[in-house]
């Protein structure tokens, strides 16, 4: 199982070997996929577990009790094609290349397996065309 959560680390954790520690004692494997974390600063990192379900669990509560904030809210980008222009202002904010626009067409194309869902693109987007749809919860 996978599932993709994002970590807010205090500054007390930042110099922890989170990505080691869920491999070895959760069999968890962690696949960072965009961190901003500084030395003796507050950082957050998107990541995407895979392990089983137990062991998520596990790992999850693991992470809580090590002082990390975890942000489980799943959801995914949408992009409402009637109310985008395709001026590709959000392609420039987009770290992992899942909005882009080339030419002859310049149409905007958004690859929903590369998104790792920061949200940088949304408030980036004049038209409110770029939008967070959140997932129920199971």
């Amino acid at each position: 199982m996978k599932r993709r959560i994002t970590l807010h680390f205090p500054r007390e954790a930042v110099h922890q070997p989170i990505a080691y520690r869920l491999a070895v004692e959760f069999d968890i494997a962690a696949k960072i996929l965009r961190a901003q974390i500084a030395p003796n600063q507050s950082g957050t990192m998107v990541v995407e577990l895979s392990g089983d379900i137990d062991d998520l669990a596990a790992a999850e509560h693991w992470l809580e009790s090590q002082g990390l904030g975890i942000n489980r809210a799943s959801g995914q980008i949408r992009v409402d094609a009637e109310r985008c222009v395709d001026c590709g202002i959000c392609t420039s904010v987009c770290p992992s290349g899942a909005l882009s626009s080339s030419a002859p067409s310049w149409q905007l194309q958004f690859d929903a397996q590369r998104c790792l869902v920061c949200e940088q693109c949304i408030p980036t987007c004049p038209f409110e065309a770029i939008a967070l749809v959140l997932e129920p919860s199971p």
